[in-house]
């Protein structure tokens, strides 16, 4: 399991923010899928609690989606608070900036982490970075030069892995939980190979950033939801999920250790 972190972000008062608010009467929230349920469980709770006001409306479209909206100016069209499963970025801060969304506010409320799970019925996994890394990337090292990646099922990448068809189920880039994927995980495998370690940084962030396209690797931009429908409909797939959304789903999934180590 890997970690990330929660936050929110909230532009803070401000001469057009007011404005925005005084001509829209209900919070608008996006972002995380990761942090949508517990989003929405604060916003009905605020909504009970305080029933002069409306309930926020709580959308997802992941991490980077939600900043994107926020950041993209004040008035009707945009979100009052993104929900993200990282920190916002420099950059991000630059564009909310930009488009006159200032004073925002960065309000850390918890930790999640990342599983490897596949269907209840299955096998476990015991994986580990370099299995990974090795399972997805489109090219691998081999005798001096980079090659297409040779693997289609687990067990010829380790033979004590599942004798199973290789299919990863992964969060696409507009989620915050990719981040944390790429960088624990991902790089982490990446970098055990020697020969990608010594290559120079743009070699190096190509090898490890460039996956395989020939259908086994699934990139999901949706919820969680997406991911455990497509372990449906791919029985042998190894999916990325959030830990919370494991917790209430254990009677479907099968969670992986990664490095011996259970959620």
């Amino acid at each position: 399991m890997r970690f990330t972190n929660i936050t929110l972000a909230i532009a803070l008062t401000g001469a057009a923010v007011t404005t925005a608010h005084a001509a829209r009467d209900t919070i608008q929230i996006a972002g995380s899928s990761t942090v949508l349920p517990y989003a929405s469980i604060v916003a009905e709770e605020f909504g009970n609690t305080f029933p002069q006001f409306k309930t926020p409306v709580v959308g997802s479209g992941g991490s980077s989606g939600g900043l994107k909206q926020f950041c993209a100016g004040v008035g009707d069209n945009t979100i009052d608070i993104a929900n993200a499963s990282r920190q916002i970025k420099s950059s991000e801060l630059a564009e909310c900036k930009k488009n006159g969304v200032n004073q925002v506010l960065e309000i850390k409320i918890g930790y999640d982490g990342i599983v490897f799970a596949s269907n209840a019925n299955k096998a476990a996994y015991k994986l580990r970075p370099q299995h990974v890394y090795a399972a997805l990337a489109a090219q691998l090292p081999s005798q001096g030069k980079m090659v297409a990646n040779p693997y289609t099922r687990w067990n010829q990448i380790d033979k004590a892995l599942p004798n199973e068809p290789i299919t990863l189920v992964i969060p696409a880039s507009n989620h915050g939980t990719r981040e944390v994927f790429q960088e624990k995980m991902v790089d982490a495998g990446c970098e055990s190979y020697a020969a990608i370690k010594s290559l120079d940084k743009e070699a190096k962030k190509k090898a490890c950033t460039n996956f395989r396209k020939d259908g086994r690797v699934i990139e999901i931009s949706g919820d969680y939801t997406e991911t455990l429908a497509r372990l449906k409909t791919s029985p042998s797939a190894v999916g990325v999920f959030g830990l919370g959304f494991y917790d209430q789903n254990r009677d479907r999934l099968r969670v992986a250790t990664v490095n011996n180590v259970a959620p």
